[in-house]
């Protein structure tokens, strides 16, 4: 059996790192509800966007533009396939970073050209480790989702999509259900399918209200997809993540911390039949020793 000592330092270390576990799940906490607020606050505004492209699609179902697959055309293109992977920055969070990083391997092999756009430093240290190469890597961007830094994404995969660089972009991210379910997600980006701006009127309303559109629909549509909706997605995308990694670290921390609080008291437990055990030996010694004496 260890030592009083040995078990008593033992317990103070696990003291100390359950201190730390359960400051790191509030710091978490924290950064989940200011996140989830960010996002709520501008989601109304990325709703109007995607109902004013599906207006534009109402007035003008043919309308031509780069960003959507043609009107005849299947969503399936060949070619170059652009995977934008969003992981942390550190870890503590669970299985958070291996379903990310799983997902985006699994899509990588499968794709005959595929580039690789990376953003937190868990993923770039992960593909560069195995070999992969990443065509862009967008640092400090995880632990504070703006969308600055969202339109500094969202314009880079744009411009890469309309030189034809990259015939087809996906985001991958993970998505917040509820705390204790989180879901990798994969979206795609660019081209867009018009199939997913049907226009539906709310209910109760009447016959909708003719738009006319100036210039012209097309050029409305080429205004609105890479300045708002795109911008959108991949800040939607941030903040889902960055909600989920701070979600995953909290149920981490407080298993580490429920796991630390029954190995105390486990520790606690022996320490105190070592000490038990040592005052009896110590007694027994000592009736020993008084005995001799008194036999002399």
């Amino acid at each position: 059996m260890a030592s009083t000592a040995e078990i008593k330092g033992r317990i103070d270390s696990i003291m100390e790192t359950r201190k730390i576990t359960n400051a790191t799940y509030l710091i978490a906490s924290t950064k989940l509800r200011r996140a989830r607020s960010e996002l709520e606050q501008t989601r109304p505004y990325f709703d109007a966007l995607r109902s004013e492209i599906k207006r534009v699609f109402r007035t003008a179902n043919d309308v031509d533009s780069h960003y959507f697959y043609p009107p005849d055309q299947e969503p399936e293109l060949p070619g170059t396939y652009g995977c934008l992977v969003i992981t942390a920055d550190k870890g503590l969070a669970g299985a958070y970073n291996h379903n990310i990083l799983k997902l985006a391997e699994e899509k990588m092999s499968r794709a005959a050209n595929p580039s690789l756009f990376v953003v937190g430093i868990v993923g770039r240290v992960y593909f560069q480790g195995r070999g992969i190469p990443i065509v862009e890597e967008f640092s400090h961007v995880v632990q504070n989702p703006t969308m600055r830094r969202a339109r500094e994404i969202g314009d880079e995969v744009v411009r890469r999509f309309l030189d034809r660089s990259l015939d087809e972009v996906h985001i991958l991210y993970t998505e917040m259900v509820s705390p204790l379910k989180l879901e990798v997600r994969e979206r795609t980006l660019l081209p867009l399918d018009r199939a997913n701006f049907h226009w539906e009127p709310p209910a109760g309303q009447g016959a909708p209200q003719e738009v006319t559109y100036v210039p012209s629909p097309e050029a409305v549509l080429d205004n609105i997809i890479p300045s708002g909706y795109i911008r959108g997605m991949v800040f939607g995308a941030l903040v889902e993540s960055f909600s989920s990694e701070q979600s995953a670290r909290m149920t981490a921390m407080e298993a580490a911390s429920d796991n630390a609080k029954e190995m105390l008291r486990s520790l606690s437990l022996t320490y105190n039949r070592a000490r038990q055990s040592a005052i009896t030996q110590e007694i027994t010694e000592i009736a020993s020793g008084a005995q001799v004496q008194g036999e002399r």
